[in-house]
């Protein structure tokens, strides 16, 4: 693994990994303890945050159990204190379920006092849990969790929250306060930039928002090592609008690329991390050094593995950076939905044209986005990709992926350019065989879940995206719902960064831009690149809905009522089912 040591791979696993714990209560289990050994802080007291400051989190449901995540405070960490968990049916832990503890050698300085637990194989399916840990005399906020339906059980409505792209500098997390007071959300869907590397970066926004400045432990704008990542995990993850909705609901997280690098991709002909922007590549002071790229993108894995529980599979004896962890799984939710989430990052080409000016890196100006060979996904993943899309049996697959799959183009015939080849555009070729492979099956009801684009989307799939107003008999696939970004920079907020304004004016919608994407591209029904927020994505048997809710993320004390601005629909393709249409119903609703 060239200038990464056996000793070093294992310490990082360990890192990443859910911890062993020894169970002290297990409702009718076989040499449980008592209740009352389940409730051993029934009445804590204290400020959680002495001992707790990230709060507490569940992540990846199976349907027998989620993870399980919290921090000790080092300066709250006692070397012969073991942590306890406690889950419960109510909030007030009358009803104990289950009680365990994780001893103090797995909590310290190594993993950064992070621990995660496996609850797999513990709980019910299909059931809503609450959640503590207790350290000492001192309990956590109280969580909500909840685990998957079973495999193949009838399930008559599911709902996923949609998220991305939550850059801490620019704005305040009302989304986040926004989703912790629904109960009608049954997961939570992040589909990347989970955090940004950079600690405000002026090239794209006016940054007006004082009390979210950042500054990095190394003195940089950018994320330079491990301890540059972990403060940002710990500085994201201490806004208590963030950790309200991590309590509340149970996460689902995928990583794009500012988890590590803007624009990352992999360099195949160094064998190293592709960073166009980071300054180990552009600044003469690093020298563009492989093994220092290399060394930045197991720093960002390993502090993703230690702040965002996911069931990722760590290999000790990983050949290649690429291969340490693998992030792409695959998540089901009884006979309604198989969830697909992709790692779009890792295994990708470099940009067709080019790693320099704007116009090379998203407006090609070159033929090779047009190369059938380039990859996104990496051959090993898309078969993976693939093959569960067509061997699924759940009515809806689902695929939570970072960047637009669909065309965005403008122009005609042969001229047509795409907006952006770091997206789906930029590997064509790639997207053309897995929209093939499910045409040529009679797929219909693929749902593409996307971020990245900081703008809302709603999308026909098709296997041709000439530009005929309505597709061809067979070319139509699925559909696309793109989430708006959290706080990061929209459109109009570049647009007014530009023109020196210091907030982005409601009042100026972007309707001509929006318009002419959608005059250019009849195939997308949605499109605005000046909200912020999240989306819901509700799925039943005979159609799924994708809605829209905006936020204020200028404002901190801004309205957080759940108010749909756009609802589409897609009406599944069933048997004796009257509506079986696939084109999205559109439903203006602001």
């Amino acid at each position: 693994m060239g200038d990464i040591s056996r000793r070093r791979l294992l310490a990082w696993m360990a890192a990443g990994a859910a911890v062993p714990y020894q169970i002290t209560y297990a409702r009718g289990g076989k040499g449980a303890g008592t209740v009352r050994d389940a409730l051993g802080a029934r009445f804590p007291g204290g400020e959680p945050d002495s001992v707790f400051p990230q709060s507490i989190m569940s992540a990846d449901p199976t349907a027998t159990g989620v993870l399980l995540w919290t921090r000790i405070a080092p300066g709250a960490h006692r070397p012969r204190t073991p942590l306890r968990f406690e889950v419960a049916r109510d909030r007030f832990f009358r009803r104990p379920v289950l009680a365990g503890e994780v001893a103090p050698e797995q909590i310290g300085p190594a993993s950064d006092y992070t621990v995660q637990v496996d609850l797999d194989g513990r709980l019910d399916s299909d059931e809503r849990y609450f959640y503590r840990f207790v350290y000492g005399e001192q309990a956590s906020r109280t969580g909500r969790c909840r685990t998957a339906p079973a495999a193949g059980r009838l399930v008559a409505r599911l709902s996923f929250a949609l998220l991305s792209c939550q850059d801490y500098t620019n704005g305040y997390y009302r989304a986040f306060a926004a989703l912790a007071a629904r109960d009608d959300v049954d997961f939570v869907l992040h589909l990347g930039d989970f955090i940004y590397e950079t600690a405000g970066d002026p090239s794209f926004q006016a940054l007006p928002f004082a009390d979210r400045t950042l500054i990095l432990p190394s003195g940089g704008q950018v994320a330079l090592d491990l301890d540059d990542y972990r403060f940002l995990y710990r500085r994201y993850r201490s806004d208590r609008n963030f950790q309200r909705a991590l309590e509340q609901h149970t996460f689902i997280v995928i990583q794009d690329d500012h988890e590590t690098a803007n624009d990352c991709y992999w360099d195949s002909a160094r064998d190293t991390l592709g960073a166009p922007d980071h300054p180990y590549t552009i600044d003469p002071a690093f020298g563009n050094d492989p093994a220092r790229l290399r060394q930045l993108f197991l720093d960002a894995r390993r502090a993703w593995l230690e702040y965002v529980p996911a069931r990722v599979r760590v290999r000790e004896d990983a050949a290649s950076p690429q291969d340490y962890v693998q992030l792409y799984r695959r998540l089901n939710f009884g006979s309604l939905v198989d969830l697909f989430l992709t790692d779009g990052r890792t295994f990708r080409d470099p940009h067709p044209c080019g790693e320099g000016s704007f116009g090379e890196r998203y407006l090609p100006f070159c033929d090779d986005w047009r190369n059938p060979g380039r990859s996104m996904l990496g051959q090993r993943q898309r078969e993976w990709l693939i093959e569960g899309l067509l061997g699924s049996r759940t009515q809806w697959q689902a695929w939570g992926n970072q960047t637009f799959f669909g065309e965005l183009s403008i122009g005609e015939g042969e001229r047509r350019i795409p907006l952006n080849v770091d997206a789906w555009d930029g590997f064509a070729g790639e997207r053309a065989q897995i929209t093939a492979a499910l045409a040529e099956a009679g797929r219909r009801d693929l749902i593409v879940l996307t971020g990245d684009f900081h703008s809302y989307i709603a999308a026909e799939v098709r296997t041709d995206y000439s530009r005929q107003l309505l597709p061809r008999p067979g070319e139509l696939i699925g559909v696309e719902f793109m989430t708006t970004s959290v706080t990061s920079a929209s459109g109009l907020d570049q647009l007014n960064a530009a023109i020196g304004r210091s907030q982005a004016d409601p009042r100026l919608p972007l309707p001509l831009g929006n318009r002419l994407v959608q005059t250019q591209n009849p195939h997308v029904a949605l499109f605005d690149a000046a909200l912020h927020g999240y989306s819901v994505v509700t799925f039943t048997p005979f159609w799924c809905e994708w809605t829209a809710y905006p936020v204020d993320k200028n404002d901190p004390a801004a309205d957080i009522t759940p108010r749909p601005w756009q609802r589409l629909r897609k009406w599944a393709e069933l048997p004796g089912l009257d509506r079986r249409r696939l084109s999205l119903l559109r439903d203006r609703l602001r």
